[in-house]
């Protein structure tokens, strides 16, 4: 298959969560079959509800600045798919993408023929083998595996991981993952391995104890950041922030973390943790190497400035947790400044808590919908909202909500569009046709300036 042929068969596929299978045994079975690339260099995991993918970016970034020739999986994507997978920072090129994802599907095909494979593998399960083999063929020196859901039978579950990372954990996708906290734990604690370090920078005191437990079932050491790390001189500056870390006796001066918001300094310090724990185990990784490291690790669609004069904001902030740190950063960043807010949401996420977070900060929003089945229509999220908002717009095409936002602005005023990362793909994809270059290329400046 060609790149766009492989494309039309991914979406052939449906959504990431349309035929996720609730066990590790079929991607098992296409890497054996594949000759085990997964197994072909070492790898770290990371799993929680939110900042793993930060954490994710932070860590593969750190072993790169290291000298590593490193590998990072995630998901999911906002523009293009080849976005999943990256080395040193390089998306996978439209050819060898159609390379290794044509030999998984053909590898599928010929399992399911011989109905060792008992049904097709979701989209998720495809693009995850496709990684392990692009990461293998592209002789990588290490490999960091963002999870996709839970954890425990997610498919990049199936490494033996040198160090596992858990982030922040809170309510998302009860229908898969439970409808507790404790219960979400423990799918993301599955992460963790025998004998292998876990870093956890959970805060909710009931995930805690599950992580514990399960840690000290199999005998993982446990490295809690609350516990071990000090972070101080704590300082923001144009909504990045510096700081002096000391952990497990070692000090870590001058961090900056690279992506807007204090919270993200917690996942900072989650990354250079599991670096530290690398090093431990004879990776070699400098203070120098974290330090730049952190520096140049990028991770769009998180608080990320596409624009300036007006600020255009965009986040992925998709269930209540992350939109209450979002409403923390815009209250204590853009303080007396007047606020748009571009909002959509997925049917099954808390469109009307995550919606009471978010409606309050601006003095207009424009409901709009990503061209996705699962998309909630701006009508329903009205409906779902309690207060209504005071001025509202629906506006189903998220390209043209941000050009009417864009009319109604000011120079000084912010638009922040967030609420769902397939609403932050579609208006990236936007931004050429409705930005000036001028607008784009200040903000680019100001992101390199740090």
């Amino acid at each position: 298959m060609n790149y766009t042929q492989c494309l039309d068969s991914l979406a052939s596929l449906g959504h990431e969560l349309r035929g996720m299978k609730f066990s590790l045994d079929p991607i098992r079975g296409i890497l054996a079959t594949l000759g085990h690339p997964e197994s072909r260099y070492p790898t770290a995991i990371v799993a929680g509800t939110n900042g793993k993918g930060s954490a994710s970016a932070m860590l593969a970034s750190i072993l790169e600045s290291a000298g590593y020739r490193t590998g990072l999986y995630s998901s999911p994507h906002l523009v293009r798919v080849n976005e999943r997978m990256r080395i040193n920072g390089e998306e996978i090129p439209d050819d060898d993408l159609a390379c290794v994802f044509t030999e998984v599907w053909e590898c599928v095909e010929r399992l399911l023929d011989a109905r060792t494979l008992a049904s097709r593998p979701s989209f998720f399960e495809y693009l995850t083998a496709a990684a392990f083999l692009h990461f293998a063929r592209g002789k990588v020196d290490f490999a960091v595996l963002e999870v996709g859901l839970g954890g425990r039978l997610d498919s990049t579950n199936v490494t033996e991981s040198r160090v596992a990372v858990i982030t922040n954990i809170a309510l998302d996708h009860q229908e898969i993952l439970g409808s507790t906290i404790p219960a979400i734990a423990a799918e993301k604690a599955g992460v963790i391995k025998p004998g292998r370090p876990v870093v956890s920078s959970c805060e909710d005191p009931q995930a805690r104890e599950v992580i514990r437990r399960r840690a000290a079932e199999i005998v993982a050491p446990l490295i809690e950041t609350s516990a071990s790390a000090e972070v101080t001189l704590l300082r923001s500056r144009n909504g990045k922030c510096e700081f002096d870390l000391e952990m497990n006796g070692k000090a870590f001066p001058g961090l900056v973390s690279p992506l807007m918001g204090r919270f993200q300094v917690k996942n900072a310090v989650a990354a250079v943790a599991a670096a530290q724990q690398l090093a431990q185990q004879g990776w070699r990784i400098s203070a120098a190497a974290i330090r730049d490291g952190l520096i140049h690790a990028r991770w769009p669609g998180r608080l990320e400035i596409v624009a300036e004069s007006p600020l255009v904001v965009l986040d992925g902030a998709h269930n209540p947790a992350a939109a209450q740190v979002v409403a923390e950063f815009a209250r204590e960043q853009w303080h007396g400044k007047r606020l748009r807010l571009i909002y959509a949401s997925m049917r099954d996420k808390a469109v009307g808590e995550i919606g009471g977070l978010l409606f309050p900060l601006a003095e207009k929003i424009y409901l709009t919908r990503p061209d996705q089945a699962r998309a909630a229509a701006p009508e329903e999220i009205l409906a779902a909202s309690r207060p209504l908002p005071q001025e509202v717009v629906l506006e189903p095409e998220p390209a043209r909500a941000l050009e009417a936002a864009l009319r109604d602005s000011g120079p000084n005023d912010v638009i922040l569009a967030a609420g769902s990362l397939f609403l932050v793909g579609e208006i990236k994809q936007a931004l050429p046709s409705v930005l000036p270059d001028t607008m784009r290329l200040a903000a680019q400046a100001a992101l390199e300036g740090h």
